[in-house]
């Protein structure tokens, strides 16, 4: 069964949350028989195929770029080439420039489409695109929402509830490196007591203002990784603030950001917008077993984290329910790790890269039967 993937980016050139569920993804079912490819688009100029875990990765040069979605002229004759290829066609949402290549090459072939998110930045370009996004929507066969929070929650989803799968994400644990005993104790010299641990990209929905808000009022050390486009902001807020208990460490490799992880005494995840769709590095935390603090928006953070069972969940942009959350683990060492242990469980038993994979993997079956008759 050959699966190809199609979406705006993807590994090497990013590590964002939607490129690590497809590399999960693809190298789960690789184990029960599915041959995966996926067509990204790339700054690079020179169109190439690569081999990243086991599968090939075809990158088109993006030609321009009009609101966070890259366009590609190469990609049209290389999709429809690859399309002929496969037996089902597997689309990530959003990005609107899938939808019109699934117009213009009219794909006849079974095809489904992971929807990670709603479009919420762009709210005006959205009443242009409205009209082909149900167009796309529609014509596929199968729609697969990662919790049941969102698929309650969206307006769009909504309107296609018959052919909407729930399919949570899933990590598989072995794929983390183990930090040797340097890298561990590099990072406990550096941090030697308790403290807070963020990750992700430093974007706008990401609420770390509000964070530091928080911060310059309280003494408990919070370590930030990961970069961004509001690094600098963050940064010059934390200055005139004179908070010196905020460490941005930047992006960090693996194995540290591995390390922080097992080192950290919880895990915060303070995204207050809905474009925060679910939340991978929330998912990290849990995996490490770390008690988890976010806010309820309606996405699946409050699928990933119970309000206190997991961690706790707070209103979103609101500091002093942030600071009352924080405080309360903080001072709270017995609770804070029973809840660390709950969010661990809930791991192993909902959240998996193994039970995302066969999920996947049934739905496959599904829509390949659909191609054999």
């Amino acid at each position: 069964m050959k699966v190809l993937h199609f979406y705006k980016t993807y590994l090497p050139d990013t590590i964002g949350g939607v490129a690590q569920v497809i590399n999960q993804l693809a190298k789960g079912t690789k184990k029960l028989g599915v041959h995966h490819e996926i067509l990204s688009l790339s700054p690079s100029k020179n169109k190439k195929t690569i081999t990243i875990d086991g599968h090939l990765v075809h990158q088109s040069h993006t030609n321009f770029e009009i609101a966070s979605t890259p366009f590609s002229f190469s990609a049209f004759s290389q999709f429809k080439k690859l399309a002929k290829q496969a037996d089902i066609i597997h689309y990530h949402f959003p990005y609107p420039f899938a939808d019109i290549l699934h117009l213009f090459v009219r794909i006849n072939k079974p095809c489904l489409v992971s929807y990670h998110s709603d479009i919420i930045k762009q709210k005006y370009l959205l009443k242009l695109y409205r009209p082909l996004m149900r167009h796309f929507l529609s014509s596929v066969d199968n729609i697969v929402a990662a919790s049941p929070n969102y698929l309650k929650t969206s307006d769009v989803l909504s309107q296609y509830k018959n052919k909407t799968s729930v399919i949570p994400y899933g990590l598989d644990k072995n794929s983390y490196p183990i930090p040797k005993a340097k890298k561990l104790k590099y990072w406990k010299d550096k941090f030697p007591s308790r403290f807070f641990l963020f990750i992700g990209v430093l974007r706008y929905y990401k609420g770390l203002h509000i964070l530091l808000d928080v911060a310059c009022n309280c003494e408990y050390p919070i370590v930030i990784v990961g970069a961004g486009l509001k690094e600098a902001e963050l940064k010059k807020q934390a200055h005139r603030l004179g908070i010196k208990n905020i460490h941005f460490v930047g992006f960090l490799p693996d194995e540290d950001k591995v390390a922080l992880l097992q080192l950290c005494y919880s895990l915060i995840f303070p995204s207050h917008l809905r474009s925060e769709a679910f939340g991978i590095s929330l998912l990290e935390g849990a995996m490490y077993g770390k008690p988890l603090i976010s806010c309820e928006i309606g996405t699946g953070t409050s699928f990933v984290n119970i309000d206190k069972e997991t961690g706790i969940v707070v209103p979103p942009s609101d500091p002093a329910a942030l600071r009352k959350a924080m405080d309360y683990l903080w001072d709270n060492p017995k609770e804070a790790a029973i809840m660390g242990r709950r969010s661990e469980k809930r791991y192993e038993i909902l959240f998996t890269a193994e039970k995302m994979s066969q999920s996947y993997f049934e739905l496959y079956k599904k829509l390949y039967a659909l191609q054999k008759n």
